[in-house]
């Protein structure tokens, strides 16, 4: 085969064959196809799209290009479930349903990314932690596992490493939002963690990558269908990330504030219980440990009370490298900003509504995020209690809290949250966080 006529084929609207695909994902791996070629590549899907058969074929081949976990050695007695985001404002669910699906009885092996753009990485939450190891090998990150029931950790150099060349091409050719190479991105790391069964948070509003619903649901289908057929049961929400999720955006602001959730030092934020509560559901319901969804979150909801998945998250931090008392202080060993403002509203009214990537790009703004992936941030900096849509506020109340390093950029992420968050004089309708199911 020649890799040009494949490209061609494509070009012209063709679709290819699993043999065909399969060779492409194999140069990519192995260097045989230029950076040219595997741009070229990228760009004609991007154009042309790809059929079903082709997207299942493109995610088997990247997951197979590294090592794909077995864990039938383990003997584990329970299934192995995991999760994924697409990505928002303020999203640390990741933190909170991997102790609390694990103390239900899973096996959650949870490899999540570092942010970039306006959008949160779990990875740089986790690494704000002192001591916490987000990069372990292979044999701790299974024995991890199996002894503590989660572990999150970060992408090795094994698992999917020709959906990595794949990946760093797309971002610098403009053909990131591509659906098929979307979701075969996506899926290639998690068939390579070897799960029983994965669930899908779609996010869909301003803060999320799906800026529509139609585009929400178009990824949420590609994911399902592509993921059973490639032999990895799997559900998805559709969730709404048009403002903030919970109260604090920021890496290790967003940590204290799962600890604050875990173990009910402070109210739960509804939105964020409800997002979390209703993936943990579906996922012990994949899993076979309880018979439908109001049994699963009957399940997490008691775990969530009785301790049981704080105790998980605490043995799981220890685990990695973290501090053995992290959940009895956190605040010794996460970071904290030497300054702290209000972003006071300029007007008495309701918040009728945020733009939420503006909210994100100002946490970016402040350090917090990446604007190149080689970008060191500041584990400190972000916004804590956001006000909710449909909150009166009276002009001089505050909006949120700013942490920054300096005033100067205290000053530039007040202004950007200013005029992020909308208040007008009647109370907005009320939007339901849980918006589809797709099965």
């Amino acid at each position: 085969m020649l890799p040009q006529e494949i490209i061609r084929r494509k070009r012209d609207g063709h679709e290819l064959s699993a043999e065909e695909i399969g060779f492409i994902v194999r140069g990519i791996h192995d260097g045989t196809l230029s950076e040219g070629q595997v741009a070229a590549f990228a760009m004609t899907v991007f154009f042309r799209g790809m059929t079903t058969p082709e997207r299942v074929a493109l995610t088997l081949g990247l997951a197979r290009s590294g090592l794909v976990l077995d864990w039938a050695d383990l003997d584990l007695p329970g299934p192995v479930l995991d999760k994924h985001s697409s990505g928002g404002v303020g999203d640390k669910v990741s933190l909170m349903l991997a102790p609390i699906v694990a103390a239900c009885g899973a096996f959650v092996p949870m490899i999540s990314g570092r942010g970039l753009g306006h959008t949160g990485g779990t990875l740089d939450k986790l690494a704000s932690i002192s001591g916490y190891d987000v990069q372990p090998d292979i044999a701790t990150f299974r024995k991890v596992v199996c002894e503590v029931g989660c572990a999150v950790i970060g992408q090795t150099d094994d698992l999917a490493p020709a959906d990595r060349r794949l990946y760093a091409t797309r971002d610098v050719t403009g053909s990131v939002e591509s659906i098929p190479l979307l979701v075969s991105s996506i899926l290639s790391k998690k068939i390579a963690e070897g799960l029983d069964g994965l669930v899908m948070d779609v996010k869909c509003g301003s803060g999320a990558f799906c800026d529509t619903e139609e585009m929400a649901r178009d990824l949420a289908e590609s994911l399902v269908a592509v993921a059973n057929q490639a032999g990895l049961p799997t559900v998805a929400l559709i969730t709404d990330m048009d403002r903030v999720l919970g109260r604090d955006v920021g890496n290790a602001l967003e940590v204290a504030e799962t600890v604050a959730y875990l173990t009910g030092n402070g109210a739960r934020e509804p939105r964020l219980h409800e997002v979390t509560m209703a993936l943990a559901a579906e996922m012990l319901v994949l899993g076979k440990l309880v018979p439908n969804v109001a049994a699963g979150r009957a399940q997490a909801e008691a775990v969530l009370a009785d301790g049981r998945a704080a105790e998980t998250f605490g043995r799981m931090v220890a685990a990695l490298g973290g501090p053995t008392d992290f959940l009895d202080h956190p605040g010794r060993y996460l970071s904290s900003a030497p300054v702290i403002r209000p972003c006071s509203a300029e007007h008495t009214g309701y918040v009728t509504g945020m733009n939420a990537r503006d909210i994100g790009i100002a946490v970016v703004s402040l350090g917090g995020g990446r604007t190149h992936a080689d970008d060191a941030i500041d584990p400190s900096v972000g916004l804590t209690e956001v006000v909710d849509v449909g909150t009166h506020v009276q002009a001089g109340s505050p909006l949120c809290l700013v942490h920054a390093a300096t005033d100067a950029d205290a000053d530039q992420a007040i202004a950007e949250v200013r005029r992020a968050i909308r208040i007008g004089e009647a109370a907005p309708a009320s939007k339901p966080v849980l918006m589809e199911r797709v099965a």
